[in-house]
This record gives structure tokens, sequence and C-alpha cells, in this order.
């Protein structure tokens, strides 16, 4: 079984509505992990402070054959069409440890996709 990783950076007032629209695409899971970034669109100061607005990285291992449908999915539901709501891309997966408790629904998946 091949797997790849979606990483996504979305507001995170918007991160469940994300997660939400790629579990209903096939992804198993996520994991969330609080972040700040910065880009071409700067956060905006108030008195000379800088306000920035929380982000998450949310995290996505899935089936490769599943990509396509989830990375739509996340990029409809963040609105990533507009400036400054978020990205998300792929990375290659090695090996994987873990899963086992897993693997029986990926199977399934399988056995539903191509069967």
């Amino acid at each position: 079984m091949q797997f790849k990783l979606i990483l996504s950076s979305v507001k995170s007032d918007i991160t469940d509505k994300v997660v939400d629209a790629a579990k209903a695409a096939g992804a198993t899971g996520a994991t969330i992990i609080p972040a700040r970034g910065t880009g071409i669109h700067e956060a905006k100061t108030f008195f000379g402070l800088t306000l920035e607005a929380q982000t998450d990285i949310i995290m996505f291992l899935v089936e490769e054959h599943t990509i396509t449908k989830i990375l739509d999915a996340i990029k409809k539901a963040g609105e990533f069409h507009k400036p400054g709501t978020g990205i998300a891309f792929v990375l290659p997966v090695e090996h994987v440890v873990g899963l086992e408790s897993q693997m029986e629904k990926f199977k399934q998946e399988v056995r539903k996709n191509y069967f």
C-alpha cells in the first residue's frame, strides 16, 4: 500500500471545516499542529503591535489513490481561491508503522474501489 502526506496550512477558525471535508472525501483522520507564519499577505498592525491570526498545520496520511479527491475537498472547504486563506501540498511517504488498526479499513476501501 502506498501512502502520501498532505500538509495544509489554514487559519484556525476553518480547521474543523477543512478536516471534516477531507474526512468526507476519504481521509481517515488528521493531526493538527498550532502554528504561525508569514507570507505576501502580511499580518495587520494595531498601534505598532502585530496582530497575527492563529494558523494550524493539518497533516493527513492518506492512501495514494485518494489524493486528488481529498486535496480537492481541502481546497474547496478552505476557499483557497481567495488570497491568504491557506495552502495544501503533498509529500511522498517512504515507510509507515502504527497503522495496523486501520489496515482492515484500507483493504476494504481498495476492494470497494477496484473490484
